[in-house]
């Protein structure tokens, strides 16, 4: 079992930074590939970005260049730096384990966090 509890989301305007935190329970956190992802109001959960177990790291084209996504696996925590975001960076972002493996699929995962809200003003 892994609780993963994210931090870190807030308001902030255009072109600014934010750093998303996840916290994950578990002796186990090194076994899982992590992920982000973040769903708008009235759309779909949608892929940010995801790391393997290794520290290879993934993004989606909407997000590369300006997001970083990094694991510390002493701390069992994963963290996601996002900068020039956008209006359109609005949502509410979630941290996914999955085991072993990554995945870009939401329904693949076995363990959400609550969600953070980001908020970017224009």
């Amino acid at each position: 079992q892994v609780q993963l509890v994210e931090s870190g989301g807030g308001f902030v305007q255009a072109g600014g930074s934010l750093r998303l935190s996840c916290a994950a329970s578990g002796r186990t956190f090194s076994s899982y590939a992590m992920g982000w992802f973040r769903q708008a109001p009235g759309k779909e959960r949608e892929f940010v970005a995801a790391i393997t177990l290794s520290g290879s790291t993934y993004y989606s084209d909407s997000v590369k260049g300006r997001f970083t996504i990094s694991r510390l696996n002493a701390k069992n925590t994963v963290l996601l730096q996002m900068n020039s975001l956008k209006p359109e960076d609005t949502a509410v972002y979630y941290c996914a384990a999955k085991f072993r493996s990554l995945s870009y699929y939401d329904r693949e995962y076995d363990y959400w966090g609550q969600g953070t809200q980001v908020t970017v003003s224009s």
